[in-house]
């Protein structure tokens, strides 16, 4: 029976994965199947986090955070936990042996969140790496499946990937993030008056972590290559999309791909690997 709650465990996070993202879905999808779960339990738990200091705005959102960080700690040394989301995450920390350090940094960023609404440059780049690198390297553990030198050779990769994505995230995000929730993260930034010179500078940033992320992208075993490689295109089709418009467009409107063109990625993607070309 202890079986069946696992699997409970992990269709919860499978659940909340499909619900708040259908294109990390369909990319999760591209994986091997032995590689989905995992995945699928990492990003309901990094997903339940955010949603702690984004959105329960009549909770202690502090008293909130904490306690989920003190039952995640507790979940993976327990090896075992009532919260489902909980559960499987720490299924998969153990299962993979994740540095806990990972989780740690993790953790930090959203604690950023909670009450930092300008970053500097040191912040920023500290938050990146705790809110989204650190993502990309639990998702680098399991694809691995073990293999230490293969993830040390991966690493800086799968962190310009993982920073590339949350970068894309904050230029689509501008107008949630700045009149939602007051909060800049660009360093520099004034949003009152974004100027062409300072969205360039920006989009510099993300093509060089795009560049360096596909390095590491066509030397990931098999398993994971196609998947991770959709969910690439994806972003990538959502910097270009960015790169052509205005600034002030940019402020307007939450910028998405719309689905016949994400079809349309996964199917030119679903080529390419066929004719061995990434």
């Amino acid at each position: 029976m202890l079986h069946l709650f696992h699997i409970t465990s992990e269709s919860c996070s499978r659940i909340v994965t499909r619900r708040y993202s259908t294109s990390f879905s369909s990319a999760i999808r591209m994986l091997h199947k032995d590689l989905r779960a995992p995945i699928f339990n990492i990003y309901g738990f990094v997903r339940f986090a955010d949603e702690i200091v984004d959105t329960f705005y009549e909770h202690d959102k502090t008293l909130l955070l904490e306690q989920f960080r003190k039952e995640t700690y507790d979940a993976i040394q327990r090896g075992i936990s009532l919260n489902p989301i909980l559960n499987s995450f720490q299924r998969m920390v153990n299962e993979y042996n994740i540095d806990l350090k990972l989780i740690d940094a993790f953790f930090y960023s959203m604690e950023m969140d909670l009450n930092r609404k300008c970053y500097d440059c040191e912040e920023y780049r500290q938050y990146i790496y705790g809110s989204a690198e650190v993502v990309g390297l639990m998702c680098l553990y399991v694809f691995c499946e073990g293999k230490k030198e293969l993830y040390e050779k991966l690493e800086a990769p799968a962190r310009s990937l993982g920073s590339a994505f949350q970068k894309v995230n904050f230029l689509r995000d501008i107008k949630a993030d700045y009149y939602g929730l007051s909060r800049i993260y660009f360093p520099g930034c004034d949003f009152n008056n974004f100027t062409d010179e300072d969205k360039k500078k920006i989009e510099e940033d993300i093509h060089a972590d795009f560049r360096n992320a596909y390095q590491g992208i066509v030397k990931l075993p098999l398993k994971a290559r196609f998947g991770v490689y959709v969910a690439y295109k994806y972003y990538l089709s959502l910097f270009k999309k960015i790169k052509r418009m205005k600034p002030a467009r940019v402020l307007e409107k939450r910028i998405r791909i719309p689905n016949y063109y994400k079809a349309m990625i996964i199917f030119r993607a679903g080529v390419k690997n066929q004719l061995r070309l990434i």
